[in-house]
């Protein structure tokens, strides 16, 4: 077939360039998602309703959570079987992944109906912003389904070789939300709630989009009803590659309840607010590794199953590469244009923007080294070895920052906060260094026993 024999025989180089282009504009479309929420609320509702809807991030890190759990484990092992070319096996592993895409989504938004008043204040709500917060949660629960299952199918469209639909499926969804803000918050006046609708309706259209792909000629593997049957075996299969980012996720939501918790206590409702614009300015960056991570994951997934692994190092050694520059290039603008990305969410509020200032600078001070760590533990979850990705992964967001997090606001109060991100990120960097320079010896053994 057409895309298998791409995937195997093309220049790397080229290949990961044809992937890129469409991934990045995916990507970066689609991190609008929420960040465009944020502008268009700090601009046109106020700081209190920012950092309302910042209170939110960590659940919407599970949401997202779920959708890798369930969406990278199936890509990575569509990949992996198409490499090896059982498309039937690639087909079971869709259908699979696809039942248990609307099981969580129905459990995740029935547990957060459950438990929402108790999370929002755990999660740093306050008497001033829990308003604002539970009016746009609401709403996004319902939309869990659409979240979930157009997310992680998107990721398999990708593994799949059929980039340019992926980024389709992104523009598309993401161009419904940017329309759709201006319209709800200001033309209706809905505020918090408009913006909310308009992130539900645009993930509505990403679901349905996706799940006409896999309908059509253009999609390489099928949903066959017939595979919507649980098979333990695969479901396992996919649950232990999805593992590392679920964990990821998790971790970093878990991170983030416990970085607004100290926000509110060293710098109040504002400082909430400063960590919405530093998260949103540091997703665009990672949103662009990312990009590199999906360009390389199904060459780097079908050269392992193929067993061609000189493939697999060039692509890893173009990954890192790329990656780090774009990390060095988004440094040097974070550290010399700080006021100008705070205005972009909030020009009002002179208390927000000197906050927002000192934590994008002192908050995004490992940006060079984060780029490469991003890829390898996307390669270890390409390739399979998802204990591995995962234990890199809970070293930089729980280990080592969990403890700093602790620590250093009682000695620097809210620059406490913001340091030991970057402290975490270098600690874990060199770890991260020492497990991929083993991992590049071993491929280089069995490239040459072949």
């Amino acid at each position: 077939m057409e895309k298998t024999r791409e995937l195997g025989e093309q220049p790397v180089g080229r290949l990961m360039l044809k992937y890129f282009i469409p991934a990045f504009i995916g990507v970066f479309v689609n991190a609008l998602y929420n960040i465009v929420d944020r502008i268009f609320i700090g601009q046109g509702v106020g700081a209190m309703a920012l950092s309302g809807v910042s209170v939110i991030f960590p659940i919407m890190l599970v949401m997202i959570a779920f959708g890798m759990l369930i969406g990278i484990g199936a890509s990575v092992l569509v990949s992996i079987n198409m490499g090896r070319r059982d498309l039937d096996r690639a087909e079971r592993v869709l259908g699979n992944s696809f039942a248990m895409m609307v099981i969580a989504s129905v459990l995740i938004t029935a547990l957060g109906f459950a438990i929402k008043s108790p999370m929002l204040k755990m999660f740093g709500a306050t008497p001033e912003t829990i308003g604002y917060a539970n009016d746009y949660l609401n709403i996004i629960l319902v939309g869990v389904i659409f979240q979930v299952v157009g997310f992680s199918l998107n990721n398999v469209i990708r593994s799949e070789g059929n980039a340019k639909i992926a980024m389709y499926s992104m523009l598309i969804s993401a161009g419904t939300n940017i329309v759709l803000d201006p319209i709800f918050i200001f033309g209706l006046d809905m505020g918090v709630k408009g913006a909310a609708y308009a992130t539900v309706i645009s993930m509505m259209v990403l679901a349905v989009w996706v799940l006409l792909h896999f309908n059509s000629k253009r999609s390489v593997v099928k949903i066959r009803t017939a595979y919507f049957k649980i098979e333990m075996p695969i479901i396992k299969e996919i649950l232990v590659i999805g593992m590392a980012p679920f964990f990821m996720q998790i971790a970093n939501s878990v991170v983030q309840a416990l970085i607004n918790t100290k926000l509110i206590s060293f710098g109040g409702d504002l400082a909430v607010g400063a960590m919405g614009i530093v998260n949103s300015v540091a997703t665009m960056i990672i949103m662009s590794i990312v990009a590199i991570n999906m360009a390389s994951q199904p060459i780097i997934g079908f050269n392992y199953g193929a067993r061609a692994y000189a493939r697999v190092q060039e692509a890893l050694k173009l990954a890192i590469i790329s990656a780090t520059v774009i990390s060095i290039l988004a440094f040097i603008v974070v550290q010399l244009f700080p006021d100008l990305l705070v205005r972009f969410f909030n020009s009002k509020d002179p208390d927000l923007l000197a906050i927002g200032r000192q934590g994008l600078r002192l908050g995004l001070l490992a940006l060079p080294v984060v780029g490469y760590q991003v890829v390898v533990g996307n390669f270890y979850q390409s390739i399979g070895k998802a204990k591995i990705a995962t234990i890199l992964t809970l070293l930089r967001q729980v280990i080592v920052l969990i403890p700093l997090l602790f620590i250093l606001p009682s000695f620097l109060e809210l620059d406490g906060i913001w340091i030991s991100m970057p402290i975490a990120d270098f600690c874990s960097a060199l770890i991260v260094l020492f497990f991929i320079r083993r991992e590049w010896m071993r491929l280089s053994v069995l490239d040459n026993e072949i």
